[in-house]
């Protein structure tokens, strides 16, 4: 193996993403040449159009195309980017320790979310968000809000919104915004998305020597956490735009999980809490401990609503 080819998104926080994985392959002694190649995905180039409009994988495809016919050796993404299923051959190699999960709530003139005034403005592109901040505060409106962490950021600075959520581990990785968060929300109370402040590192599943070296900076603790959470997902009909949270934590071997289903306008919430030490085990009895609380109508009413059915 003489070098290396990465593949990223162009943003400036996947690139700074897929740096901090080449330092900690270059810690664990991979001493291979690594050169990275940024690529320009679907969801990179439609920033008119609603996250949930495009569906899910939508920052993958490009890339995972570009690994199964080898001009790239292995990807580096936001797990929470990533389907629960991917495609044939290929697999995350390696999951890095997690960041911190915490959704961030930024507000201009740090004006506190119960102190906003009635029908201010909340940019998110996130059903899941938007639902949980309706159930805190129903008079407020949310607006969709696209393109990097740092422009989202000037655009609610320059007056287009009121506030705006954001994932903790993003502004903490791009280095810049930490100024301007007015409070960290608890996941026990505001739900974070699956997958969210993990980093995933995708290789085809055949290239044996390359795994060998990427699981040199696997977290065994994240993954397990991380892998409950996708467990999870997988059990809904269409995981990519159910209107489902949830986040796992890992601790001296006992997995704890959170799930959440919740309507569109955030009136009707089930909230979970299943522990055990089988990622599927604790998976399985999340989404049957959820079924019996009324999760599928929930399901199927949010879908009426948002066109999907």
């Amino acid at each position: 193996m003489h070098e290396l080819t990465v593949g990223t998104r162009k943003s400036k926080l996947a690139l700074i993403q897929t740096e901090k994985v080449i330092n900690m392959l270059r810690k664990a002694g991979v001493d291979v040449p690594i050169h990275i190649k940024e690529i320009e995905t679907d969801g990179d180039k439609k920033l008119d159009i609603p996250l949930p409009s495009l569906g899910g994988g939508v920052f993958l495809h490009d890339i995972e195309a570009m690994l199964m016919e080898g001009t790239i050796d292995f990807a580096v993404h936001s797990l929470k980017d990533a389907p629960p299923v991917l495609p044939d051959g290929l697999h995350m190699a390696s999951i890095p320790e997690r960041e911190d999960v915490r959704d961030a709530y930024l507000a201009n003139n740090h004006v506190p979310l119960m102190d906003l005034k009635p029908d201010a403005v909340i940019g998110t592109c996130s059903v899941r968000r938007a639902a949980q901040l309706w159930h805190m505060r129903p008079d407020i409106q949310t607006k969709p809000i696209r393109g990097p962490i740092d422009s989202r950021m000037e655009q609610m600075q320059r007056g287009d919104y009121d506030a705006i959520i954001l994932a903790v581990s993003g502004i903490k990785r791009l280095g810049r915004g930490l100024d301007l968060i007015t409070a960290y929300l608890s996941p026990d109370t505001f739900v974070p998305a699956i997958g969210q402040a993990a980093l995933a590192i995708e290789c085809r599943k055949d290239d044996y020597k390359l795994n060998q070296l990427l699981r040199r900076i696997n977290d065994e603790e994240s993954e397990t956490a991380v892998q409950t959470e996708r467990a999870f997902l997988r059990f809904f009909p269409e995981p990519d735009t159910d209107p489902v949270a949830g986040y796992a934590v890992v601790q001296h071997g006992t997995i704890t999980l959170t799930g959440l289903v919740t309507s569109v306008d955030g009136r009707e919430q089930i909230r979970q809490t299943v522990t055990g030490t089988d990622p599927f085990d604790v998976a399985r009895d999340m989404f049957q401990k959820l079924s019996a609380s009324g999760a599928a109508d929930i399901i199927e009413q949010a879908k009426r609503e948002l066109g999907r059915v």
